[in-house]
């Protein structure tokens, strides 16, 4: 594709390995820069603050299918095609993004979590046990495969009503969408078999309807089967968007903080001495490293006059890229790049902003929390297998590292 801005072009990294280094260069570069996301051009925007208005504009839009001039030529070979394309609250606008949130808010109230909270205590507690079988002798362990990838694989799947046979399927093609090294036709046929979990789901719920999301769902479907509640395509979509927001963004979260208190041993002596709480080690998590570092795409719906005499034309894409803005030093300092759960300023943009703002990040901080709190009290001297480099994903939208290998009991 023909790039149609001026200047330089960062292209973006897709296998995640150059993160710090990107994101350093997104900030040097200003407000907002042209970037290459996978062979598509776009304004990636790191400024903070200039993201917090962009991301409340009327102006910007999430629709592709509607407001992006490029997207059927694009679409048909972009691996990244279902993040635009899809038709559920992430991608609507207006007035069909407040039918839809409506319609998944229930399942998030303040009254709702809480009530989650002490099943996810006790799933916690059940992942620790088997992580001390696992451990046994001085095994190493991996973190995220036996506590931040199945707890919050768990906690979604009982909201939406998902059988156990399913779950393996929603991991594996929740965790293909997110990474950026597929190929067009590899990422078409992760779509495929996401699509065939998530029928074969709606099916179920059809068949035997429960006290859960996708029955809900469901019943605000058919009751009102003109389509004025949901299509059939944005229920489909919908429950599509519900699990895989639900689990990979907070197994990110969990497996960085725990990553973070691990190589900043100082920092987890900050909690355990009363100086910090777990709040203040997940919002600081979710600043410094977001677990969602670019989150494709958004377009002006006219043109948009940025700061360094920038315009965005009308049907340009807008790329937020939430790594960089939780270090810019003009909202965080000089030390921005920093792990520190004292920091007294820990806004961060890592659950969006403005209409958009993740539902769920009330739920994802309670399992984080949950889940650090329980970890470090049942393994006080839990170490990271030494001599091991954590590689991250491979994708420039996930961030976290691919394993989390642990040693119960700090030989030393």
């Amino acid at each position: 594709m023909e790039c149609p801005f001026k200047g330089p072009v960062l292209v973006l990294d897709p296998t995640g390995r150059a993160r710090d280094a990107e994101s350093a260069e997104l900030i040097a570069r200003g407000p907002a820069t042209p970037a290459d996301i996978l062979g598509v051009h776009v304004w990636a925007v790191s400024d903070p603050g200039l993201l917090e208005e962009l991301l409340k504009d009327p102006r910007v839009s999430k629709d592709g299918l509607r407001d992006w001039p490029d997207c059927e030529s694009v679409a048909e070979n972009w691996p990244l095609a279902l993040w635009v394309t899809a038709r559920n609250m992430f991608t609507a606008r207006g007035e069909d993004h407040r039918r839809l949130r409506r319609l998944v808010s229930t399942a998030f109230t303040p009254r709702q979590v809480t009530a989650l909270a002490e099943r996810v205590e006790e799933l916690t507690a059940e992942l620790l046990d088997g992580i001390a079988a696992a451990g046994e002798g001085g095994a190493p362990v991996d973190l995220r495969e036996h506590l931040a990838l199945p707890l919050p694989i768990q906690v979604i799947s009982q909201l939406l009503g998902v059988p156990d046979d399913l779950r393996e399927g929603f991991r594996i093609y929740v965790g293909r969408t997110f990474s950026t090294t597929l190929t067009p036709e590899e990422s078409q046929a992760n779509a495929a078999l996401f699509y065939g979990v998530v029928d074969a789901l709606i099916a179920a719920r059809r068949e035997q309807p429960g006290d859960d999301m996708t029955s809900l769902l469901i019943a605000a479907r058919d009751t009102e089967g003109d389509g004025s509640a949901l299509t059939e395509d944005e229920l489909r979509d919908t429950v599509m968007l519900i699990v895989s927001a639900g689990y990979e963004t907070t197994l990110n979260l969990i497996v960085n903080a725990v990553s973070q208190l691990l190589t900043h041993p100082e920092q987890l002596d900050l909690v355990r001495t009363g100086k910090a709480g777990w709040d203040d080690v997940v919002e600081e998590s979710l600043r410094l490293e977001a677990p969602v570092a670019h989150l494709p795409l958004r377009f002006a719906l006219e043109d948009i006059e940025l700061p360094g005499g920038i315009t965005v034309r009308r049907g340009e894409g807008i790329l937020p890229a939430y790594a960089a803005a939780g270090r810019h030093p003009g909202r965080h300092g000089e030390d921005a790049t920093v792990f520190d759960v004292t920091r007294q300023v820990k806004d961060h943009l890592a659950f969006g902003h403005g209409p958009h703002f993740c539902l769920g990040a009330p739920l994802a901080r309670l399992e984080a929390r949950t889940a650090l709190h329980r970890l470090f009290e049942r393994f006080p001297r839990l170490v990271l297998v030494p001599g091991v480099e954590l590689e991250p994903l491979d994708s420039l939208i996930s961030n976290a590292p691919r394993v989390l290998p642990v040693l119960l009991e700090d030989p030393a």
